[in-house]
């Protein structure tokens, strides 16, 4: 199969010169967690980039950029100017290898050398619906190796374990219990409201006392290790949730399965 029979058509992109909080309305409008950028040349759009709530989040959250407001920082401030694109005609096995391979989640997918898609990892998840799929349950896809923290541990840190361990998401824990989880995309939400809100002077030394647990949500829906890959995916595709955490028969967290690890399976399946 061809990527271009699962990539998204209508690409939604923005222009390099707008600021990132015209990109996260777009972000939150569409629920869209990357953009493709773009620069207007003699009336053409020219793809230049790619930018994702976690650049977002990185950004806002880094020391270095100190008391900028979100409204001077340009998408191509943030955007990745190393683009990996795909050609229409690619192979969707090659696809998922190098979404996995560089553990990035969306590739524009050109024509001619001009953008006609852009394919994500949820755009795969269709896949798994198929019947080869319905002898697989989630506990056999799972990630044992959960990475959590602290509700009451701060904003900048859960920032900091996103970057540093590659994932989108973040389990909150109190008590050794579940009380939330926290999404790139929460972060790079406060980060804008804070920075918006509290005055440049006092944005430097106060950045520090934002609590993750007060940016969490709370209604964290879970799946169980028996539910099978079809099961998940009809999941995924209903709520647009990109990763569960999976509880055993006594509703304990026993591991988190995302999108990723759909694609790593399918990856597998269709190589084999």
């Amino acid at each position: 199969m061809k990527i271009k029979n699962i990539m998204s058509e209508n690409v939604v992109s923005i222009d390099k010169n707008l600021n990132i909080c015209d990109c996260l309305r777009m972000m939150y409008k569409d629920n869209l967690s990357r953009i493709p950028v773009t620069s207007t040349n003699e009336n053409k759009k020219v793809l230049v980039g790619i930018i994702s709530e976690k650049d977002i989040a990185n950004k806002l959250g880094s020391a270095k950029y100190g008391n900028m407001a979100p409204s001077h920082f340009h998408v191509s401030t943030v955007m990745v100017k190393d683009l990996i694109t795909v050609d229409e005609d690619e192979d969707v096995t090659e696809v998922a290898k190098i979404l996995i391979d560089k553990n990035i989640g969306a590739i524009p997918v050109l024509s001619d050398g001009e953008m006609v898609g852009i394919v994500t990892k949820s755009d795969f998840i269709y896949l798994c619906k198929a019947k080869a799929y319905e002898k697989i349950s989630v506990k056999n896809i799972m990630t044992t190796d959960i990475i959590s923290i602290s509700a009451d541990d701060r904003l900048v840190h859960a920032r900091k374990v996103i970057m540093d361990s590659g994932v989108g998401r973040l389990l909150l824990t109190e008590d050794n219990e579940l009380a939330g989880i926290i999404t790139s995309k929460d972060i790079a939400k406060a980060f804008v409201s804070f920075r918006k809100h509290t005055p440049d002077k006092y944005q430097s030394s106060q950045i520090k006392e934002l609590i993750a647990g007060d940016y969490m949500s709370t209604n964290v829906e879970t799946i169980s290790q028996y539910a099978t890959v079809p099961q998940l995916a009809d999941a995924m595709l209903e709520t647009g949730y990109n990763g569960y955490p999976v509880v055993d028969d006594e509703d304990q967290i026993i591991g988190i399965v995302t999108q990723s690890d759909l694609l790593k399976l399918i990856y597998e399946m269709e190589t084999q």
